[in-house]
This record gives structure tokens, sequence and C-alpha cells, in this order.
């Protein structure tokens, strides 16, 4: 193996340069909850009144002590008013972020109750697409998400009810009292088991119920805890880590970011949503230069991660390792790669670009009722196929072109969006852009671009066409604009160009 970037020209396997971590043994009965509050209470520096989750808008807290005991109340309190609820059953969740939602996934965790936490934003139908394919017994809402689970339905029909979150009936179950008398109810869960349902976000496709075990969220654990930031060695300042979270805690980076923070005694700033403007109404900000400077010496640390891995699996975990800029990072600990050709099915050496194939414990189970689609996406040997165009640098660091399905086939050449995306947002003129292929009878697709113009800008379709062109390839070149008022994307961020598309095919005018 090269010790350079962990490639092993026989295999044409890359593995992780980071040390391995060990994990427990698979037949060890453990929840991910249990083996989170194992890490955090060997933690020298823990301490029960260090705040856990602050709520950004009511500037409530919890403390690390009340949120353990809250999310045992609950626990107890469901195992009790629900003796049929059992391990595995699903728990179907439709809620904005707020202090209650990490106690009530730590609290179903806890009893082997696999979480499924869907956008509250989603509609009915799409809800009803969602429970079709996950079958829950149970269902958590707000009082006002919980209007789209009304049961004047049949498609709306859990075994053990709704609980409404925000309810006082529910601030009761936080505060069981027979937890004082009978002590906190344990249920044996099996790594194997089903942590949670999440779900891809379905920007090349239908969406997927992405199916994690515990073992998965252990193993993903450990190496993220093993990867951690280290700063530079001349830094000797020790900060209390506090983050502000803007991730939507459906979604599987929020989700697993908030076990991760869990399990090291950080402190989270929850927001409901992300506005820059949304307290102050900031519209720039005057600063000195040396602020500036301090601003720009400030590490952006980059990773890489999908649903279907639980999440990150590439990272970076140092000052020097942050200065290669538009990459990933490397590989975590526990975790193997490999870069394949798609079309001929080779196994690729660095600085070649394929599909990148992933290996290793945090990889999920497979897709929920979907036989065909987990087939397509996990091989005979446990090889997850990423779908994303990448190549690892001769020092092992992952880079990620495109998705290999967003790829635009213009004649024989295939163009990726993301690179025509970032010259598009380099204009000083662009707030936002988009890049879509489009029919074209002669060279099959063309590159598209939809363009969100900054206030008081008239740039044109050709000035733009002309920017691009004087930076790319000729096969590369847009050509087609047209301009709209936002991008639509998933509260990740990710662009829908499935929406873009039918938008440019429908042939209507009116603006996005």
């Amino acid at each position: 193996m090269n010790s350079k970037n962990g490639f092993n020209p026989t295999t044409k396997t890359f593995h992780s340069l980071r040390p391995p971590a060990p994990l427990p043994p698979p037949s060890q009965p453990l929840s991910i909850t249990d083996y989170t509050l194992s890490i955090l209470r060997s933690n020298p520096s823990y301490s029960p009144s260090t705040p856990f989750l602050i709520d950004s808008t009511s500037h409530n807290t919890l403390t690390y002590s009340s949120f353990i005991h809250q999310f045992q109340s609950l626990a107890t309190s469901l195992l009790t008013s629900y003796p049929t609820l059992t391990k595995n059953d699903v728990a179907f969740i439709v809620s904005p972020t707020s202090l209650h939602i990490p106690v009530l996934y730590f609290a179903l965790l806890s009893i082997g109750v696999t979480v499924s936490p869907v956008n509250p934003l989603s509609t009915k139908t799409e809800l009803t697409d969602l429970i079709k394919l996950t079958n829950p017994v149970i269902a958590f809402a707000t009082s006002a998400s919980a209007k789209k689970l009304l049961p004047d339905a049949s498609s709306f029909r859990f075994r053990l009810g709704l609980i409404i979150i925000d309810s006082p009936e529910f601030n009761l179950m936080l505060e069981c009292k027979q937890i004082n008398k009978t002590g906190y109810k344990y249920v044996k869960v099996k790594q194997s088991d089903t942590a949670a349902v999440l779900y891809s976000s379905g920007t090349t496709g239908r969406i997927k119920g992405v199916e994690l075990t515990h073992r998965n969220f252990v193993a993903i654990t450990t190496s993220v805890n093993q990867s951690r930031f280290v700063k530079d060695e001349s830094d000797d300042t020790v900060i209390h880590p506090i983050s502000i979270y803007p991730l939507p805690l459906f979604h599987v980076f929020g989700f697993f970011m908030l076990i991760r923070s869990f399990s090291f005694g950080e402190t989270l700033v929850l927001m409901e949503r992300f506005d820059f403007e949304e307290m102050f109404k900031v519209t720039y900000i005057p600063v000195s230069p040396p602020l500036v400077v301090e601003m720009a010496k400030s590490e952006i640390v980059q990773g890489f991660g999908m649903t279907e891995t639980g999440g990150g699996v590439t990272g970076m975990k140092s000052p020097d390792e942050c200065d290669r800029y538009g990459s990933a990072g490397r590989l975590s600990c526990n975790i193997e790669a490999k870069i394949v050709d798609p079309e001929t099915g080779e196994a690729l050496s660095p600085m070649q670009q394929g599909e990148l194939w992933l290996r290793g414990p945090m990889i999920m189970k497979g897709y929920v009722r979907d036989k065909e689609a987990t087939v397509a996406t996990l091989d005979a040997e446990g090889w997850l196929k990423t779908g994303d165009l990448c190549y690892f640098d001769s020092d092992g660091f992952l880079y990620i072109v495109d998705r290999l399905k967003e790829l635009i086939k213009y004649k024989a050449y295939q163009v990726p969006p993301a690179e025509l995306e970032r010259y598009l947002q380099s204009i000083p003129d662009v707030a936002d852009a988009a890049v879509i292929p489009y029919p074209d009878e002669d060279a099959g697709q063309i590159p598209m671009a939809y363009v969100v113009r900054r206030p008081g800008s008239q740039i044109s379709e050709a000035q733009i066409m002309d920017i691009i062109a004087k930076k790319v390839s000729p096969y590369k070149k847009i050509r087609r604009v047209a301009f709209i008022n936002a991008i639509p994307k998933t509260p990740a961020g990710k662009i829908l160009r499935r929406e873009l598309v039918k938008h440019a095919l429908s042939g209507v005018s009116s603006k996005l």
C-alpha cells in the first residue's frame, strides 16, 4: 500500500491513512444511545451542567443532565403508555427543529424503535407515499404539522395513534414520575437492529428510504471521534465547542451531527430555519483589515458523506489538510474506496476519474422495501456505488467532480454541471445559478443555465454565455440561458435539477 495516498495497486483499493479505530463486537447488544452515552461519560471534561441544546429563538436551554433525564423519562413513558410498542416498530416524525426533537430521537433509539423523520414541509401526498413505504405504528407531530396527518383518509391510520409534541401531555411524558420509582427501563437493542429510516433527497429519481442500523451509527461515530479536527499546535487556547445548527434534523447530516455532538459533549444552538437576516436584518458588516485577515485565516473543514453512509466518510483533521481547496478531505478510518470506470467496471488509479465506491461498517443495510434499488446500489461484496464522479489525488485527497446521473451528454463529451455552476457563481452579477441538460436534435443534450441575477443587475443571456465561453472548452459552452427568481433546492441545499428540467421542457415563460 502506498503510504502517501493509501492506494493498493494490486487490489486497486484506496485505504484510509487514519489509524484504525476498534469497534465493539457486532454481537454485543448496544444501541447508539448507549454507545454515545458511554463516550460522553468517559470524557474527563464532561460536566452534566454543560448546556447541550439552546433554542436560538426562545433561548431556552437543556443541559446534558436535563437532556438525559428527559429522554430517559420519555422512553419510560412510551413503554408504559404503549406496552405493545416494540423493537423495530417505526415511529413517523413530522416536525420542524425544536428542543423536543433530539429528546424524542434519543428516547426512541434507546428502546429500539426505528426513527423515521420527514420534512415538515412535505405535502399530504408526499407523506402518504412515505407512510406506505415505512408502515409506521406511531406518529409524532406538532399541532401545526399534525393537520397533514388528521385521520380523514384511510392512508393515515397509525396503530398506536398520533402524539402532539408541543402539547401539555407530551411535556408530562418528559417528566415521568415512574422513572423516579422504578428507574430507567432498559431495552436490549441489537447493533443489527434498524435505528433510522432516512430519506434520500430524490434529486435524481424517486425518494427512497435508507435503512441505517445502530451498528452503522456506532461505526460512523467511532470514525469521526478518531478523526476529530486537531488545531494548530501553537494555539493552546481551550474553548468549549459551541456550534450554531442550521441543519434540518430530519436530514442525515443533521441527524448524525446531533449524535456526534452529544458524544463529544458539545453545545448546539438549534435553529428552526437558517436566515442571515433573521434577527437583526444585517445587510453588510464594516470590519477593519486585521479582522478580514483573521476571518480569511480561519479553516474551512470539508468532507463527504451521503444518506447511505450514515454521515461523513471523508474529512479534514488539521489546518494543513484544510489547505487542499476544493477537496473533500481524506478517507476516515474503517472505510475503503475504489474509483471505478462506469463504462468498463475497471478499478482506477490515483488522478483518474470514475465512480466512487465505498465499503465499511457504516454502509446502510439497504433501501426499505426496494430490493431492485438495493441490488443496483450495493454489490455482493458490500461495495456501495455512490453515483458520484470523483478522483483521489496523489496524496489521498478526494475530489468530487459531479453526479454521474447529472452529467450532460453533449455529442460524445461529458459536461459536469457543477463545473459550469462554479464559473457562473463567480460572475459578480450572478447571485445563484444551476445548469441542466436541455434536449437538442443534433447534440443530444446542451448545457442550459438557470440564473438568478443580483438586485439591480441587467446582465443578459448573451453576456453570460460569452463569459463562460472564454473559460471552458468549446463542448462545455452554455448554449441556453433563462433567468429565474430562485433556484429550487432541497432543505440540505441540493439543486433540484429535475424541477428545472420539467420547467424548461414545459415551455412556460413564467419564472420559478
